[in-house]
């Protein structure tokens, strides 16, 4: 008997695909732009009709998308549960469609589901925040409200005076980010995990799951509603174009930032960085110095941080203030960084089946907050 053609949509939260052409288990696609811009790379969609079969699914086009260093070494997320998400065979042309990213995977079920990386949903944000606020000692506040009328939420607990900003998914596609933060919560909200005590009795914790509710619903890579990089507003942020970071930055002028962590991923380098604040006008070698302690405290606690591979450090005077680390470093003192984890696999530890995955993004959030109270003994 004759199968028919695979059936291919995104028309769901974080969904992004166009489809060009379906033929059998053969599909041509392309990734939709992220609304009023130019970038794109997110994918997520859903592909039935494909028990047994081996997919062949060509995003096209990609050599135009906003990393394209990001295609070779890369391999697609696959799921059949949405909850185990593993890697499938995937290969790079650049010459080829004008960039063709070329998936195959055979599934057992009938339904397969791709992404750039494991989508974190809105519903399982909801979930996040809702388990969280119902724990001990943690209070909700609504900083704000996105263009789309979605909450800018913050989780707040801890008795201590050392001012703790952690925010996530400024840049929405980047979904480990929030991978990040359920771990990081599930450590601070734990009344048995030590590292969760001890920072609740030395800090004040303010936790912003997703920064950018609008993008990830709309399956943006990098932008809000309005097509804005959220991370690009920080020095003049509006109600106009960015009432997200209006809202996070008027919230953190309101209490002071000792310490501030801006949760990403990064398309290219297949590593887990930290990126700092050199550059901004207020240098100091002591602020500077609680950085680099941060890090050297993280790269020795856990084999999935490194410091080789990471961005370039801007020239004294030459910091873009613009973006969230270095403002917040320069109005504020503090010791501030962008965490980057990989949309590839970790190079350093590699794992075949699932590269970077949630479940190693969860674990780094918690290390992260180690990291955090070995970094306090010595402040």
């Amino acid at each position: 008997m004759k199968q028919g053609d695979i059936q291919i949509t995104a028309a769901f939260d974080s969904g992004n695909i166009e489809v060009l052409s379906v033929k059998g288990a053969t599909a041509e696609l392309a990734i939709r732009k992220d609304k009023h811009s130019d970038f794109f790379q997110w994918f997520h969609f859903r592909v039935s009709g494909a028990a047994g079969r081996e997919l062949v699914l060509k995003l096209t086009g990609l050599a135009s998308a906003a990393y394209p260093a990001g295609w070779p070494d890369y391999r697609a997320c696959v799921s059949e549960d949405r909850d185990w998400w593993g890697r499938a065979d995937t290969t790079w042309n650049k010459a080829k469609d004008g960039g063709t990213l070329t998936i195959r995977y055979t599934p057992a079920s009938d339904i397969a589901w791709f992404a750039y990386f494991a989508p974190y949903s809105i519903e399982r944000h909801h979930d996040l925040v809702a388990q969280s606020a119902a724990c001990d000692g943690v209070s909700y506040r609504c900083l704000g409200s996105s263009l789309d009328g979605q909450p800018i939420d913050c989780l707040e607990m801890g008795e201590g005076t050392v001012q703790v900003w952690l925010y996530a998914r400024q840049h929405p596609g980047e979904s480990m980010a929030e991978w990040w933060m359920e771990g990081a919560l599930e450590c601070l909200t734990d009344p048995a995990d030590p590292v969760g005590r001890v920072l609740r009795g030395k800090c004040r914790l303010h936790v912003v799951p997703n920064a950018n509710p609008d993008g990830s619903c709309r399956g943006h890579l990098r932008t809000n509603a309005k097509g804005v990089n959220l991370n690009r507003e920080w020095h003049e942020p509006s109600a106009k174009r960015s009432p997200e970071v209006l809202a996070l930055r008027n919230a953190m002028d309101a209490t002071g930032v000792d310490f501030a962590m801006d949760v990403h991923g990064d398309e290219a380098i297949p590593a887990v960085f930290l990126a700092g604040f050199d550059g901004i006008p207020s240098w100091t070698d002591e602020q500077g110095a609680k950085f680099t302690r941060y890090r050297q405290i993280l790269e020795r606690r856990t084999p999935d941080f490194q410091t080789a591979l990471g961005y370039p450090r801007s020239a004294p005077g030459k910091a873009n203030l613009t973006m969230s680390t270095n403002q917040i470093a320069e109005r504020f003192g503090a010791c501030a960084m962008t965490l980057e984890m990989p949309f590839k696999d970790n190079r350093d530890l590699p794992d075949p089946d699932q590269g970077w995955s949630p479940e190693r993004s969860k674990l780094l959030g918690r290390e992260c907050m180690a990291a955090l109270v070995e970094w306090l003994d010595g402040a």
